[in-house]
């Protein structure tokens, strides 16, 4: 057998990962064996899907299970299984790399506090490289089953930028990783500590845990007996058990393995569905947001099960994209163990697991919301407040997208947002809550959107707004373009937004009546003014007309009905798209003294310096720059040295 061993360097990213992780986990040590033992169950999970269509990968050993052996003359822990194992390439590709989507912004969000970042490494996954927190040097050998024994790769590195590979003679398939421990790392020779560990991580592992227990006692005279080989966690699958005998804190840890996180969740769902298709849900809401959570590759983060046995994983099959925050498990024994993708698209039992699964997610967040608003009364739940708000900052712009992509559950994703509103900056006002507080007459939903909260805040399309005490929306996320689009009503009520067509008040508040008898007077008087700057702006603008939206500022631009609004152009604009130019109409106040000062002037060159000061006001109100800044400042200071 030729052998081929060589020394090649980590992949920068790892070599920046064992370092952040070293300093940022030194108060979660413990957590190594739960990585590892996780790495160790996927691979049993994967060879057993594996062998339901090639029988041989078993090699005669079925027994799928992970053992781990303390060695404390030579300081050891070594963590074996008897999963699918890895060839060369594999390894080469899962140890010596990182090839996962996002991993540039993962480095870019770490911030240098050590707790802070020790939540962003977990939602990374640190997997294997864990290993390094408790060992100064780490030895895996591995094969990959249905390879020939001489296909075995030994790997090893002391965690320093570089690591030997060889290959090598491997009866055995499987890995098998040996820890050498840190100085500092001796409490892990305990095997009552690893025990303690394995129950508090691993019970819910599907396949058994095995360890070397302690040597039986024996009779006067008679030689010590050896020890024998115990099962240390429960090897049954979390999600088949009856609610009523899982703890919390059981289904705590099983979410802290699936999710690779370091916190509890903040909220579950498990239920068994009978009917005519039968399936069982546990899924999560994490606290936090995955840092790829905006990554078109991220991975989804429900696996599917068969009969319990593992299918696949990070799939829209399971659940849909805007729900992609998810983590958990689905099981069913409705589809065959040999399912491919091509197969669970046309399912119709896979896709009414997927409308079944929505429904029940898109029901727990309700139960959320509702608890939420309940304690806003006199019996006061702050954590249910807290839990609804925590989700909504992490996670809704993602429901945003189910508005979009979900129209069969548009209507209760809709009830489910939370916005920034007029009476309040904080993103906590629903549209049943914009609803109740509508004013006389009304029975519009009135929004603007911007790309900043500030710029939607100060917006003086909202001036006529506050006068009459009417709330509106703030939008100042990108979504919020799409969103409006798809979402053109709540409740029988119209949404609106308040930069774009005519706007009609009338019938809206107190003297309504006299408010439009004396708009239609002002509209007659500013003809003059209107066609001054019509004829002074001429093409750059689709129309002049008298506004009854501003009642402080000159002017605003507003889009035509049907017309992209001015700040989703700017986002297209930003993002390299070519758009069409489309002009603006320009709304003047009549009240202004600018806009009645200008209707008396007569000279041309006044007229069109006055028209032009207001038009690239008005864009500057946009939060855009006028065309010319030069010139605006110019035209300023000659009007401000008059």
């Amino acid at each position: 057998m030729t052998t081929t061993k060589e020394t090649r360097a980590f992949q920068t990213e790892v070599k920046q990962l064992l370092d952040l992780m070293i300093h940022s986990l030194y108060s979660n040590k413990e957590i190594f064996l739960r990585e590892l033992i996780s790495n160790a169950s996927d691979a049993a999970d994967k060879l057993r899907f594996e062998a339901t269509t090639d029988d041989a990968l078993f090699e005669g050993d079925s027994d799928l299970h992970v053992y781990i052996d303390v060695n404390k003359e030579n300081r050891t822990i070594t963590i074996r299984d008897n999963g699918i194992g890895m060839s060369r390439d594999e390894v080469i590709e899962h140890i010596g790399t990182i090839a996962r989507s996002g991993t540039k912004e993962f480095f870019g969000r770490l911030s240098g506090d050590q707790e802070q970042d020790a939540h962003l490494i977990g939602q990374f996954g640190v997997g294997f490289y864990s290993a390094f927190l408790v060992a100064d040097r780490v030895t895996l050998t591995t094969r990959r089953a249905g390879l020939e024994h001489e296909h075995g790769v030994r790997w090893e590195s002391a965690g320093d930028g570089e690591y030997e590979l060889e290959t090598i003679h491997r009866d055995g398939r499987g890995t098998e990783i040996t820890l050498h421990l840190r100085e500092e790392a001796d409490e892990f020779l305990d095997s009552w500590r690893l025990k303690s560990i394995i129950h508090k991580y691993a019970d819910h592992i599907p396949f058994p845990i095995r360890m070397l227990g302690t040597p039986l006692p024996a009779a006067e005279g008679e030689e010590e007996k050896p020890a024998e080989i115990e099962t240390i966690n429960q090897a049954s699958a979390l999600w088949t058990r009856s609610k009523s005998d899982i703890t919390d804190e059981e289904y705590n840890n099983f979410y802290k393995h699936i999710g690779h996180d370091f916190e509890d969740p903040l909220a579950n769902l498990h239920q068994r569905l009978e009917g005519k298709y039968e399936y069982t849900l546990l899924l999560y809401l994490p606290k936090r947001a995955p840092f790829d959570l905006w990554q078109a590759e991220a991975k989804h983060g429900v696996k599917l099960y068969v009969r319990r046995v593992f299918i696949m994983e990070a799939t829209e099959d399971l659940l849909p994209r805007y729900l992609r925050f998810v983590r958990g498990v689905m099981d069913t024994n409705d589809l065959p163990l040999n399912v491919s993708r091509e197969i669970l698209q046309q399912s119709p039992a896979m896709d009414a697991m997927k409308k079944g699964a929505t429904k029940r997610v898109l029901g727990l967040l309700e139960e959320m919301a509702d608890k939420a608003g309940q304690s806003d009364g006199e019996n006061q739940d702050a954590a249910a407040n807290t839990d609804f708000a925590d989700f909504w900052a992490e996670f809704g712009n993602c429901l945003k997208e189910g508005v979009i992509e979900d129209a069969g559950n548009r209507e209760r994703i809709a009830k489910l947002l939370r916005f920034s509103s007029t009476t309040s900056d904080e993103q906590s006002v629903s549209l049943s809550d914009y609803c109740a507080r509508m004013v006389e007459g009304q029975d519009t939903i009135y929004y603007i959107t911007a790309e900043s909260l500030a710029a939607a805040k100060h917006s003086p399309h909202l001036e006529v707004f506050r006068k009459k005490g009417i709330e509106v929306i703030l939008l100042h996320d990108r979504i919020d373009e799409w969103l409006t689009s798809h979402l053109n009503e709540f409740d029988g009520k119209k949404l609106q937004s308040i930069a774009k067509g005519e706007l009609d008040l009338s019938g809206i508040g107190e003297n309504a009546e006299q408010e439009q008898k004396e708009h239609e007077e002002k509209v007659k008087a500013a003809e003059p003014a209107v066609k001054k700057i019509t004829e002074a702006l001429g093409d750059k603008v689709k129309e002049v007309r008298v506004t009854d939206r501003l009642t402080e500022s000159p002017a605003c631009l507003v889009s035509d009905q049907f017309d992209m609004s001015s700040n989703m152009e700017r986002i297209l604009k930003q993002a390299g798209q070519n758009i069409p130019d489309m002009k603006p109409i320009l709304e003047i106040n009549p009240d202004h003294e600018l806009v009645i000062r200008l209707a008396k002037m007569r000279s041309k060159e006044k007229i069109a310096d006055y028209a032009s000061i207001l038009f690239d006001q008005a864009i500057l109100a946009e939060g855009a720059l006028p065309e010319d800044p030069a010139g605006f400042v110019r035209k300023m200071n000659a009007l401000l040295a008059q």
